[in-house]
């Protein structure tokens, strides 16, 4: 086995990766590492679909790692999250484990597996405010006023990403950015992928019982607790529309009807960028999620004894 070992298990929302991840954890003797960008915060359970149950608790229990981290209203960051990811990466090795990365957050997972040095340069509110944050055309523009060597990273591919772009060029105009050396990782990367139908099903039925489980009920408490409603919809998805529920801003079967559609959109996205990862050259092994969970483990299992002789 190569020194540095990583194993990966992704998808969209409603895929199983969890289930899968705990499952691989336990096989391997191992520990998951959490790439979920909302789980890293206390109290946000439901609606973050931790699913602690999956790991099981005492000599039977899968550790994890990077969920529960933070109080609810905190912030997290991807640059935040490798720090942490490489922390607790180094900690695992140091016990001769394969560290186990799982989650559907794509930019923490690239950002491990094709390091990206610029995540750690910070957010320029006062830029951003001062960019056409819609207008592509102008963004391009403003981007050819930089030296060609600081905007080489830039994804023309949407308005957010240019003024991202434009952000880093601007930074690094002015100062010198510290690059930190990492361990050259030798991942395997495993992703989980239903159907469109199956992925809608279960997104449908994964919601209803998310609601009738307490989800309404976990947002009024955070409300309660002083998380303000502009914080919690921020946090996006159940969090925003249960909020805007929750100030009467719209009705019960609206609340169900939209967070439907936009956690299906959601999915999609998650989709559209674990593509891009492959078109970046991340080669990620892809299994059908529409079979049985045994069947999925056997796949899996079999990739990673063929990729690590385990």
């Amino acid at each position: 086995m190569e020194d540095n070992p990583l194993l990966v298990v992704l998808g969209p929302t409603a895929s199983g990766k969890t289930r899968l991840g705990v499952s691989l954890a336990r096989s391997l003797s191992t520990e998951l590492i959490s790439a979920d960008s909302r789980q890293v915060f206390k109290d946000m359970d439901i609606g973050t679909g931790k699913d602690l149950h999956e790991y099981g608790q005492g000599e039977n229990g899968v550790p994890y790692h990077l969920i529960d981290i933070l109080e609810a209203g905190d912030s997290y960051n991807v640059n935040a999250f490798k720090e942490d990811f490489y922390t607790i990466y180094g900690e695992l090795r140091k016990h001769h484990k394969v560290p186990l990365l799982c989650g559907g957050t794509g930019m923490y997972i690239h950002t491990i597996l094709q390091d990206q040095p610029y995540t750690a340069i910070p957010v320029n509110t006062d830029l951003r405010a001062s960019l056409p944050q819609q207008d592509s055309g102008k963004l391009r523009d403003i981007l050819l006023t930089y030296p060609p060597a600081f905007t080489a990273h830039a994804d023309l591919s949407s308005a957010k990403r240019m003024v991202r772009a434009i952000e880093v060029a601007d930074y690094l105009r002015r100062n010198d950015l510290k690059i930190i050396k990492r361990p050259v990782l030798d991942p395997l990367v495993i992703g989980l992928v239903p159907d469109v139908e199956l992925r809608r099903s279960r997104i449908k039925e994964r919601l209803q019982v998310r609601l009738h489980s307490g989800l309404i009920e976990e947002v009024d408490r955070l409300l309660k607790k002083g998380i303000s409603p502009e914080k919690l919809t921020f946090y996006g998805l159940e969090y925003k529309f249960v909020t805007a529920y929750l100030q009467n801003e719209m009705t019960r079967s609206d609340l169900e009807e939209k967070l439907y559609f936009a956690i299906r959109q959601f999915a999609k996205r998650q989709m559209t960028f674990f593509r891009k990862m492959e078109k970046d050259g991340v080669i990620i092994n892809w299994i059908d999620a529409g079979q049985s969970p045994e069947q999925i483990k056997r796949q899996a299992l079999a990739m990673v004894a063929k990729k690590w002789n385990l």
